[in-house]
């Protein structure tokens, strides 16, 4: 193993692009805006909802869930997620982030004073506070710091109900006479539009567009016809894949909706999981798969604790196939998915990675910069390049200060 020093990652420049909004609040400020709002918590110290809701283990994904339930509840109104999103950049900023991109399903705070629209605009003022704040520093107009940028991300999700969100009890009521599936399909073409008008008429950073939700039974495929909308007006696409479902997950992602990342992707190499009797040579199926990710460059989120977290059979990051992926030339970049459920930061996720897995100096450095390659980047390409490269160059001038080698 590297000997890498604590300082060393979290100084150097990062980015986290696989963060839900609403699983990443300061549990001060839940606490704050709960009494405000009036809604009842287990617990109304940090120390009590650490024990009773955010742990560091849970016994399932669904005791994973429940915090969702506390957060989702204060973020109902435009000011309040605001601030959420201004703390988190401000969050994000102190450990080292220089590139953020928040996802977040705007219909689960919709109501009958905020619709989806405002809670997309409500994001982007609060993260664009905390990059006007910092971008102003000093430090970034001397050179001695990186600028900040960020995108949000609009998630689908996969499956819901009408307790979600009264924008989700609205549009059920409306389309009883619908299957699920319909339901599900028409909710996620509705976010697509909206998504392609907050980013073209109004140039809003919204850069990319995510299905979210449990994987099992509820197939990529009831969303085929938002992914076709948002990949027609040149919104980059990813989808959670692989994560609670097998590479067949990973595949449709990747040939129904045209996803440039891939959230997750845990199980990209289990054959075994393969449910598709058409496919008889399983493994066979996994290798084209990885190398097909590989050569066309389609990122990886991978969020090491909140997979240990929730996937048992991942018992420590030994077992994840996060090297696998590296040895097969993956783009894999580092996340942190919830930082206040998952209790991290990217600089923990780091840590985890170089205390847990043998990499190879070039390997650390490919890492950290295919978080800010496989950005949806909110500016030009040619802008987006010259980033990566003062990235670099960063990465590279503490690499020799902390004497740790490149190659």
């Amino acid at each position: 193993m590297m000997n890498i020093p604590s300082e060393f990652l979290k100084r150097i420049p990062k980015a986290d692009l696989h963060v839900h909004l609403d699983g990443s609040l300061r549990l001060s400020t839940l606490i704050e805006l709960a009494k405000k709002e009036g809604v009842e918590l287990p617990a109304y110290t940090e120390e009590g909802l650490r024990e009773k809701v955010f742990k560091d283990k849970y016994a399932s994904l669904v005791e994973y869930l429940k915090g969702f339930f506390y957060t989702g509840a204060v973020m109902r109104n435009a000011a309040n997620i605001e601030r959420v999103a201004y703390e988190l950049g401000q969050d994000a900023l102190a450990e080292g982030v220089r590139y953020l991109e928040v996802r977040f399903a705007p219909q689960l705070h919709a109501s009958d004073t905020l619709s989806a629209q405002d809670a997309v605009r409500a994001v982007v003022r609060g993260l664009k506070r905390a990059q006007d704040e910092h971008n102003a520093s000093s430090a970034v107009k001397n050179g001695e710091d990186l600028e900040f940028y960020f995108g949000v991300i609009a998630c689908a999700m996969r499956n819901f109900n009408e307790f979600m969100s009264p924008y989700y009890a609205n549009l059920i009521k409306a389309l009883s006479q619908s299957s699920k599936s319909e339901i599900f399909g028409i909710a996620s073409l509705e976010l697509a539009k909206m998504v392609v008008k907050l980013a073209k008429d109004e140039h809003l950073p919204v850069v990319g567009f995510d299905l979210a939700g449990e994987e099992a039974g509820y197939p990529a495929a009831d969303h085929l016809a938002a992914y076709r909308y948002v990949h027609k007006h040149f919104i980059r696409k990813t989808v959670h894949s692989g994560e609670a479902y097998g590479p067949e997950s990973i595949f449709q992602a990747i040939t129904d909706c045209y996803a440039n990342r891939l959230g997750h992707g845990t199980h990209l190499f289990a054959a075994a999981m393969i449910k598709d009797k058409r496919v008889q040579d399983k493994e066979d199926y996994v290798n084209s798969l990885a190398d097909y990710i590989a050569s066309e460059r389609i990122g990886i989120e991978v969020c090491l604790t909140s997979n240990l977290q929730t996937l048992p059979e991942i018992k420590s990051v030994k077992d994840h196939p996060i090297k696998e992926m590296i040895k097969r030339g993956l783009p894999v970049s580092i996340n942190t998915d919830n930082r206040l459920v998952s209790n991290t930061t990217v600089t923990k996720e780091m840590e985890l990675l170089v205390h847990n897995v043998d990499l190879a100096p070039k390997e650390l450095k490919n890492i950290v910069i295919a978080g800010f390659k496989s950005a949806f980047f909110p500016g030009s390409y040619v802008e987006k390049r010259r980033f990566v490269r003062k990235v670099i160059d960063r990465y590279n001038a503490l690499a020799r200060e902390y004497n740790i080698p490149l190659y």
